[in-house]
């Protein structure tokens, strides 16, 4: 692998600490400068420089997490919403009536908290309170708008944009045949794309709902990431990493992506630098790499192991990766 400018370090791999999670890691996050890592059984791990601390806060499987810097929020097979501040305290958000499983949760501008259980989405403000929207479908992806306030609601046939804080205003659909699985608006709030259970995106311009296709994956794509400019999206699912070009007035629609390789190793996970058109790519095998999108050089930063990268986040200044992996590796990577 090619090593200039910035990017070249004498060794990422020097800059490595690593920590045995002891079960897979499903999602990886930051709150304030302290990495976060959820497992897939109860638990999240707090890594300091003073050691690791786990806290218990599910009795079951955690299904799904999300955070903003300030708390993470989780979602289990036990009904709950837990919300977990930065030292760690945690409290019950909600608990599901019907003891379903909450599998989807979205962070929102004002500590708005969106989450789902089978087909009911629901949304909670400290203003207005609780508001809940029954979807055609199981709910499959929550996505806030970056603008206003509009959750989109991925789920079979579509997605569904609804405005919670305006009960005479009907939802939005968004039709397209098959399995819309995660959801994401585009940092500018232009455009709303879908990873289906076949291996391609759907995307809508909201402008004028015209909708877009982006194939040619050799799986199914489970990671989304923006650049921090808006201008590409990032994705996993491919053995190159795949940015798609959504700079122009009708993003992606008659362009091809960018494709830069850097390995010959499926990628798994995806995360844009916060402020720097840098990519952090997790492969299949355990590698993990730093890929520059102006130029496609691309730094290692962690070889490959015996085990997927299941996780990756960058901090708030991006001077801090976190990984997970499947086998329970975890660690932080300081740039």
């Amino acid at each position: 692998m090619s090593k200039t400018g910035n990017l070249s370090a004498p060794s990422l791999a020097d800059r490595v600490r690593t920590v045995d999670a002891g079960a897979v890691v499903v999602g990886a996050h930051f709150l304030g400068a302290t990495p976060v890592f959820v497992l897939g059984e109860e638990a999240v791990l707090f890594l300091s420089a003073g050691g690791v601390r786990r806290i218990a806060i599910h009795s079951g499987a955690i299904l799904a997490s999300t955070a903003d810097g300030a708390r993470l929020v989780t979602g289990g097979d036990d009904g709950r919403l837990i919300a977990v501040a930065a030292d760690g305290v945690h409290r019950v958000l909600a608990r599901d009536g019907a003891g379903r499983w909450i599998d989807q949760v979205a962070l929102g501008r004002g500590g708005a908290v969106a989450w789902s259980a089978g087909r009911v989405a629901h949304v909670l403000t400290a203003k207005s309170g609780e508001r809940r929207f029954e979807a055609p479908s199981t709910v499959a992806g929550l996505a806030f708008a970056p603008k206003g306030f509009r959750l989109a609601v991925a789920h079979y046939n579509g997605a569904t944009l609804w405005f919670p804080d305006a009960p005479g205003v009907p939802p939005e659909k968004l039709d397209w045949k098959g399995s819309h699985l995660a959801v994401s608006f585009s940092p500018d709030g232009r455009f709303l794309v879908t990873a289906m259970q076949e291996p391609t995106l759907h995307g809508w311009r909201l402008a004028d709902r015209q909708p877009m296709r982006m194939s040619g994956y050799l799986t199914r794509v489970r990671s989304l990431s923006w650049t921090a400019d808006g201008h590409f999206l990032a994705t996993s699912g491919a053995e190159r990493l795949v940015l798609w070009p959504f700079d122009g007035k009708a993003g992606p629609m008659g362009r091809a992506p960018r494709l830069i390789s850097w390995g010959d190793t499926r990628i798994a996970m995806v995360a844009c630098h916060p402020c720097r058109p840098v990519v952090a790519v997790g492969t299949v095998e355990g590698a993990i790499a730093l890929v520059r999108i102006d130029d496609g050089a691309a730094i290692e930063a962690r070889p490959a192991a015996a085990s997927p990268v299941s996780a990756l986040a960058w901090d708030g200044s991006g001077s801090q990766l976190a990984f997970g992996c499947e086998n329970g590796e975890a660690g932080v990577v300081t740039l």
